[in-house]
Formats: structure tokens, C-alpha cells, sequence
């Protein structure tokens, strides 16, 4: 994946802090359709819109079933594409972010897609996780809604996934992707139905199979929260009432009735009926389906319709990384601590131990910021491998380091995308035993640049793993300082006993290799 342009240069290196006003723009590459967005922000939670469109490319169509994205939904993406780049042009817009969602991310022929959208059109082209669209959306919901210590159920429904997650003031706290989405229940159906009413009860009986995993927040919901185009039409097609920022609240009985009403009408007459397109008049059905089920299994009468969303999510997220905004970089490394914690717990880690590793290696990374010269954000990559690098335990102890990479790249954790989630894997992988070599497949999937960001973390994971052999939290906190050919690390706390000597002398060789100094415990 490439990043999105900004005016960051190339790893590493700080980025240059915007001021406001701030013209920025969002192009979100979903299963049925292709949303571009521009607008130009008057200060961190304040914008006007300069455009927006909706280019009705149904990549979707053919990808769920055939893995594959289709010439023609190629074709017609990347005229709207091109049709998109023109714009920022004319509307002088420097800074911007291109994602795609789940047509694009399991589709076998993504990557030439990402290419030839990088190569030909000069757009760089990054491929989200589902968590990491809750977070856009959940980041978009900021500036509406005054979240409290409740969560609600945030659902974002889209043509080839629906994005679960519970919610409240301080983030995310659980998040889960379903491939169930309105194109690819409309294929999977469609075929398989004599009519549109028995279309409706097939739909319904599988949605019914859908679980969420609700029960691991114990207290009440403070409602729900649903997005997503598909949910904004049924709302204005059920004349909900509007409440404030234009949102609308949409009861459970009144979207009951449209699924009584819809089955009944041709894809014509509902466009006649309510107005709507015809890409929109054939999904609406199993999305009405899909937030119906929702509804029962959370319990609540009423959806709250917020119409904002993913290409909301990416301005604010834009903005937030081109203005330094810190407060939100603090709740956002607090909510990936805390769900990395919670993936942790899940496969009964030592949770004391492995907090002890990651605070010993970021305040290795943040010391040390000058000599291995990575971007502060990489962070993000070292707390997540340096938390979970013990989680393949949960398998067997025996190559568990080896466990940990395929357990940590078949997650999700919002705030990380895939290539990040893939380099946090192998940061754990390499805590301990071989260095990377050609033949470690996982390795070799990353660039250049990743690899060599990957391999100085882990240095610095093996010497705090190191500093925990025990897994006792003897040190409290350490300083280092460089002496060459020594880098000196001083401890406060109880006094080392020999096997922590012993696993650093041993753990400390590829800090060694890559930056010519020896690991030494000062005054020893």
C-alpha cells in the first residue's frame, strides 16, 4: 500500500504542520459505488463542502463470486477516477487520500489495480481493513454526536461487508467485519429466488445466521448508530423524523413496513416511488434486511442516521495528520493500546510481561529517535508487535514466535492497516531466534522500506524482551546514551539478575549488526 499524499516526505522525516483554512478531499472506492469529496476546513471540527459526487461503479458486481475485478468495473472506475483527479485540479487541492474497500481488498487482481491507479493516474491508492473503516467512520461522527461512557453500536454497512463495532467517548472499543454486505447478497440470492418476495425470506433466513459479539460489553447500549448510503435512502424513503445536523432517527416498525412494501414493486416502480437510482432501488432490499436483523439483535426500536461516513472519516483523519493534531493522536494510540491488549487477552498472553516489553521498547525507540531515524508514527507498529509478541503461546510455545506472526497478520486492529498489521507480525516474529532471511515468505511480502523499518524494531523488542527475561518487571525505567562503540543502558529498579545478562548479551546481536554498538548494561 502507498500512503496517502500529504506533504510528509518519504520515511523518514516529520511531516510540515498546515494551518487553516485547509482545502483537502476523500475519494472512497466502495463495492457499489465510487464517493469523492472535497471540502476546505475552517478549523479541526468546521468545514464547508466544495464537492461532492457519486460515480454509480458497481466494482462489486462479479468480485464476490469470481474473486476477480471485472474489465469493465475496471474500466469504469478508472474513468471516475480520472474524472476525480480533474477536480482536485481545478479546485487546487494539494492534499488528499484515495481508499478502496472490500471489493478491491479481496479481489486477486487488486494489486495491478492499485498500480496502474498510482502509475497512470499519479493517485496513491491504499487498501483499508474493515476496522480500519470503522475508525473513518467512527472519526466522522465526532463533530454530531456527544458520545458518553455507554457504548452504542456503531454498523456500517456497505455493498461487500458490514462493519460492526461498539462505541463510546473514548473510541472503539470492539470492532468485527462480516462479509455480508447488499451487492453481495444481492448475487448470492438473486438467482436462487422465484420472486422478490422469496428473495426477501432466502436474504432473511441467512442474515438471521449473523452474530455480533455484544456480550463482551456488559452494560446497556445507548443506542444505535447505523451508516452507510443504503440506510440513508430507507430513512428518507420511510420519512423519518430529522433531528439535529440533519440526522434522522429511524424506528425499527417504519423500516418493517418498507420491507413489506419493496418486494412488492419492480426496480422501476421503486424508482418512481421514492425517487431513487437504479443502482440504489435493486440493494436497498437485502440492506433493509441486514439493518433489520441488527435491530433485533441489539435490541433497539430506533437507528440513528447520522449521514456522514467513511469519505467524512477521511478529511478529519486528513486534517488531524496534516495539523499535528495531538489530542487526537493521544486517543487514538490509547484506543490501539487498549484493543491490542484486548487481542492479546483473547489468547491468554502475559499481560504484565508484555506490557513491560512494549514500555521498554518505546522508550528505547523515542531515546534512540536519532539514531535508527524512523518516523514517530512507526511507533504504532512497535507497540502492537511488541504487545502481541508472545500471543503464538497461545498455540505452542515451541516456534511460538513463528505463531505469533500468523495470529497478529490474520488480525485487524483500527488504526493499522494491513501492511502495518503484517509489519507488527513480523516485528513479534523476529523477537527472538533467526534474523529475517530470503526464505521467510512474510518477510519478503513487505517493500524494501518496510523491511528495514521492521528490522530495527525488532532490534529494539529483543533487547526489552531481554530486560523482562523473567517476566518479573524488575526494571522500572531506563535511560540510555551512546559511547561508541557502547550504547549504555541505565536502569532503575531492582539489580539484574545474571539470565537477564545472559539474554541480552545474546538478544542485543542484531541491534549490534545493524548500528555498530554493543548493549551494555551501565556501571556493569
Amino acid at each position: 500500500m502507498t500512503p496517502a499524499q500529504t506533504t510528509c516526505p518519504a520515511r523518514p522525516g516529520p511531516c510540515v504542520r498546515k494551518d487553516f483554512p485547509l482545502r483537502v478531499a476523500g475519494i472512497d472506492i466502495g463495492s457499489n459505488a465510487i464517493r469523492f469529496m472535497a471540502a476546505e476546513f475552517l478549523n479541526p471540527s468546521r468545514y464547508i463542502v466544495l464537492e461532492s459526487e457519486r460515480a454509480p461503479v458497481r466494482l462489486g458486481t462479479g468480485t464476490f463470486a469470481n474473486g476477480r475485478l471485472s474489465t469493465a468495473g475496471t474500466k469504469a472506475a478508472l474513468q471516475a477516477l480520472a474524472r476525480f483527479k480533474e477536480r482536485l485540479r481545478i479546485l487546487s487541492i494539494e492534499h488528499y487520500r484515495v481508499i478502496a474497500t472490500s471489493a478491491v481488498r479481496e479481489s486477486a487482481n487488486s494489486s495491478k489495480f492499485v498500480h496502474y491507479v498510482h502509475g497512470h493516474l499519479g493517485m496513491p491508492l491504499e487498501i483499508v481493513s474493515g476496522s480500519e473503516e470503522t475508525q473513518l467512520v467512527y472519526r466522522s461522527l465526532g463533530p454530531l454526536i456527544p458520545l458518553g461512557k455507554d457504548p452504542w453500536l456503531l454498523a456500517n454497512l456497505g455493498g461487500g461487508s458490514l462493519e460492526a463495532a461498539l462505541v463510546n467517548k473514548t473510541g472503539v472499543l470492539t470492532s468485527e467485519t462480516h462479509t455480508i454486505g447488499a451487492v453481495r447478497l444481492l448475487e448470492e440470492f438473486a438467482s436462487s429466488a422465484g420472486n422478490p418476495r422469496q428473495l426477501v425470506r432466502l436474504m432473511q433466513e441467512y442474515v438471521a445466521t449473523l452474530r455480533l459479539s455484544l456480550e463482551k460489553i456488559n452494560r446497556p447500549l445507548a443506542g444505535f448508530i447505523a451508516t452507510g448510503g443504503n440506510i440513508e435512502e430507507l430513512a428518507k424513503m420511510a420519512g423519518a423524523p430529522q433531528k439535529t445536523h440533519g440526522m434522522r432517527l429511524l424506528s425499527r416498525a417504519s423500516l418493517r413496513r418498507l420491507l413489506e412494501e419493496l418486494p412488492r414493486l419492480s426496480i422501476k416502480q421503486r424508482m418512481l416511488r421514492w425517487g431513487i437510482n437504479q443502482d440504489r432501488a435493486d440493494v436497498i432490499v437485502p440492506a433493509a434486511v441486514v439493518y433489520d436483523h441488527l435491530c433485533a439483535l441489539s435490541g433497539q426500536k430506533n437507528m440513528l442516521i447520522p449521514y456522514t461516513g467513511t469519505k467524512e472519516g477521511i478529511l478529519f483523519d486528513l486534517v488531524d495528520s496534516l495539523t499535528l493534531n495531538s489530542a487526537y493522536t493521544r486517543r487514538k494510540d490509547k484506543q490501539l493500546m487498549n484493543l491490542t491488549v484486548s487481542l492479546g487477552r483473547r489468547y491468554h498472553f502475559d499481560e504484565a510481561h508484555a506490557r513491560q516489553v512494549c514500555k521498554l521498547a518505546l522508550a528505547l525507540f523515542e531515546q534512540l529517535q536519532r539514531l535508527h531515524g524512523l518516523a514517530p508514527e512507526d511507533h504504532r507498529i512497535l507497540m502492537t508487535g511488541a504487545l502481541l509478541h508472545d500471543i503464538g503461546g497461545y498455540i505452542s510455545y515451541k516456534k511460538h514466535h513463528k505463531h505469533s506472526l500468523y495470529l497478529i497478520a490474520q488480525s485487524e486492529l483500527p488504526g493499522l492497516n494491513a501492511d502495518e498489521m503484517l509489519m507488527a507480525a513480523n516485528v513479534a516474529r523476529y523477537h527472538r531466534k533467526n534474523t529475517p532471511r530470503p526464505g521467510h515468505e512474510q518477510f519478503v511480502r513487505l517493500t524494501k522500506s518496510q523491511r528495514q523499518r521492521v528490522v530495527k524494531l525488532a532490534s529494539l523488542v529483543r533487547i526489552a524482551d531481554a530486560l523482562d527475561r523473567d517476566h518479573a518487571q524488575t526494571v522500572k525505567s531506563l535511560e540510555v546514551s551512546v559511547r561508541s562503540p557502547y550504547l549504555n543502558v541505565k536502569i532503575s529498579g531492582n539489580r539484574l539478575r545474571n539470565l537477564e545478562h545472559w539474554a541480552l548479551q545474546r538478544k542485543a546481536q542484531l541491534f549490534t549488526d545493524l548500528f555498530g554498538l554493543r548493549v551494555r548494561i551501565a556501571g556493569v
